[in-house]
């Protein structure tokens, strides 16, 4: 089995995928009562300096002054508000190298070259308080994607924000609805995804559960508890983060513990696929294959469509060695969507891998037309210039 998590990169759950089969009808989630948090099971969790909410979202003075000289000396807040918004796309650009387990501070990320979705968002939104502009976050509802790090399948949210110019007071008003969206993530903005307003609270619970995911990823159990724990204490119903600790009591052998977490996570959210996996997993672990398999299939027939799902069972073909089934998942995703950068980026590796050059070459090109990303761009023409030379 492989392990699955889901970060928001957005935010990270841990999983298992199974081989299913056809569809039945959703299970029905029980009543579950008793405490979720269990310190004395992680005594080492106590040490561990988890960062505050003022922590998270401190600029220096460095940051500060970037903000007044870009924005300091201009009076208009509409003006005000796209001048950030242009600059801060500007210095990302110039200088940024996006990395999905790099999980800042605002201040960290302001300074760092390694940024994720998450943390750019907690940082754009530290700049535009700084600046005197409203901001809100916002959770974009893509489709389950995947993504793999270290041998993990990692099933990744967005967020995104839009900044607009403050209300001054009830005698003023800005004819000025539509705002500034900064998306780091240009896909998500083409597909029209709904999106609900995440309050900062919930933020600050993503922003944890990310670092506990990497601390879990990395088999250091005392970390990730305590931020874990930290996620459900600003955030009792975050789903995410129910999962994740489920999975945590799962590995440390705490199966009672374990079932109770993600049954509390399928009572906060019924639809949560991850959650119903891992359970399943648990069900499956304790000999309960009549469940186990009752859940699996409706799972399943909820995934079918998804194209992520094909990429990811491809790729973990792949890990295993076994090319042909991983081609016939990305052709699969392929055959659902064709706009995706990764999916012919898997197609042209497998095809590497199978020693098919022509192959290959085809759909790396493929791969650097659909990416919008600059930085991709370049990773796809390296591998086509080294193919050159083969």
């Amino acid at each position: 089995m492989n392990n699955m998590t889901k970060q928001h990169t957005f935010w990270l759950t841990l999983l298992f995928l199974f081989g299913l089969t056809a569809c039945q009808s959703a299970p029905i989630v029980k009543h579950v009562s008793g405490p979720i948090l269990q310190d004395n099971l992680f005594p080492g969790a106590k040490g561990i300096a988890v960062e505050s909410e003022k922590e998270i979202f401190r600029l220096d003075k460095n940051a500060r002054r970037y903000v007044q000289q870009t924005v300091g000396h201009i009076k208009d807040p509409i003006e005000r508000t796209e001048t950030l918004a242009r600059n801060i796309f500007k210095r990302l650009n110039f200088d940024l190298l996006y990395r999905g387990d790099a999980n800042t501070t605002a201040n960290e990320t302001f300074h760092n070259r390694a940024a994720n979705c998450l943390s750019l968002s907690i940082m754009t939104y530290a700049l535009a308080n700084e600046a005197d502009l409203g901001v809100k976050f916002q959770d974009i509802q893509i489709p389950e994607y995947w993504t793999r790090r270290e041998g993990v399948s990692l099933l990744n949210g967005h967020i995104n924000l839009e900044i607009v110019p403050k209300q001054r007071s009830a005698n003023s008003f800005y004819f000025y609805k539509r705002g500034y969206q900064i998306d780091f993530d240009p896909q998500t903005l083409r597909q029209h995804f709904p999106k609900k307003t995440l309050s900062k609270q919930q933020v600050i619970a993503m922003f944890y559960n990310n670092k506990g995911a990497d601390a879990l990823i990395n088999n250091d159990r005392d970390t990730a508890y305590a931020y874990f724990s930290a996620a459900l204490q600003v955030q009792p119903d975050f789903d995410s983060a129910l999962v994740n600790l489920g999975f945590l009591y799962r590995v440390s052998k705490q199966y009672d513990l374990s079932e109770r977490v993600y049954l509390r996570a399928l009572a906060s959210s019924p639809d949560n696929l991850t959650a119903w996996e891992n359970l399943a997993y648990l069900y499956t672990y304790s000999n309960r294959l009549d469940q186990a398999n009752e859940i699996l299939a409706r799972v399943e027939s909820k995934r079918l469509r998804n194209p992520f799902y094909h990429l990811d069972l491809g790729r973990r073909e792949f890990d295993q060695g076994d090319l042909q089934s991983a081609l016939t998942h990305f052709t699969r995703a392929l055959a659902i969507d064709k706009g995706r950068h990764e999916i012919f980026y898997a197609l042209a590796k497998t095809y590497h891998a199978l020693g098919e050059v022509s192959q290959t070459e085809r759909y790396l090109k493929k791969a650097k037309r659909t990416t919008k990303n600059l930085q991709e761009k370049e990773l796809y023409q390296g591998k086509l210039d080294l193919l050159s030379r083969i």
